[in-house]
């Protein structure tokens, strides 16, 4: 704990009269991009399972955690110690059977499944109790946005930060638990179907590539084919990261047998290019 005190001794006196002239002015709004910059950068580092980095990027996603907490403490709302304190008690809160309860208590989660579920269960409960109150002008707010006076829908409480992908993998997820799911994946599948033909007759009725038809029906494609990976017990978000640098392996892939053979693969026709794509996937 002695360096971790360092660390918010640091952080006070960057914030300090004598501090960093840029660290002095941030807020929250205007620290909030690198937190999520950080978080991504921890993921990339497990992802190439590169521990020294890690290492730094938890540092770095750390020092973003205490930077917030020493500004809501300069503002009168929290500190560091509170924030550790909320964080403890979720964690007990939520796994009652473990600090609460017996090993071989015939109720306790008997699988990391039957655990996320009365995890999941317990938050729809916090939640719910939440909203159990007179809604004030923030609980107001949201319902202007679609959610229940009292902030107790069931999607109410789903960052709208979180990534595209991640968000509708939430939000379909919350529908599921209330029983708003299909029954089974391959009638998920046949809503990405009807999606896609829906993109297709949407293009085929558009004169402008971008036009707002064209883009709900994207929309709806992407959240179909987020809901099947759902269903399918797939995380979509790192589904199509690997996919992403799958293709980035065998687009350089190209790119390198094309200079090897004294060609420009810019310069090559789509069938030759094509061609290229084919042998490098058979090479893997």
């Amino acid at each position: 704990m002695t360096r971790l005190r360092e660390l918010l001794a640091i952080m006070e006196r960057l914030r300090g009269a004598d501090g960093c002239p840029w660290d002095r002015v941030q807020t929250f709004a205007s620290i909030a991009p690198y937190t999520i910059e950080e978080a991504y950068e921890v993921a990339d580092a497990i992802e190439r399972g590169d521990m020294a980095h890690l290492k730094d990027e938890l540092g770095d996603l750390l020092f973003q955690v205490v930077f917030h907490a020493q500004m809501a403490r300069e503002a009168g709302h929290f500190d560091f110690d509170a924030v550790a304190a909320a964080i403890c008690d979720k964690l007990v809160r939520r796994h009652p059977y473990v600090f609460n309860g017996h090993a071989d208590d015939p109720a306790a989660p008997a699988s990391p499944g039957a655990q996320l579920a009365s995890w999941e269960d317990i938050k729809a409960r916090e939640r719910a109790a939440a909203g159990s109150g007179a809604p004030d002008e923030g609980s107001a707010l949201a319902a202007g946005h679609g959610a229940t006076a009292a902030g107790t829908g069931a999607l109410d409480g789903v960052p709208l930060a979180l990534p595209a992908l991640m968000r509708a993998f939430k939000l379909s997820k919350r529908a599921a638990r209330v029983g708003f799911d299909f029954e089974r994946a391959a009638d998920t599948a046949d809503k990405v179907a009807e999606e896609l033909a829906e993109v297709r007759e949407a293009a085929a009725d558009s004169a402008s590539a971008a036009s707002p038809e064209i883009f709900e029906e994207i929309g709806d494609l992407l959240f179909a084919a987020v809901n099947l990976a759902r269903k399918l017990d797939v995380d979509a978000e790192a589904a199509l990261r690997a996919a992403n640098r799958k293709f980035e392996r065998r687009f350089h892939g190209m790119e390198r047998l094309a200079a090897q053979r004294g060609q420009k693969f810019e310069s090559l026709s789509l069938a030759a290019q094509e061609a290229l794509w084919q042998e490098v996937k058979r090479g893997e």
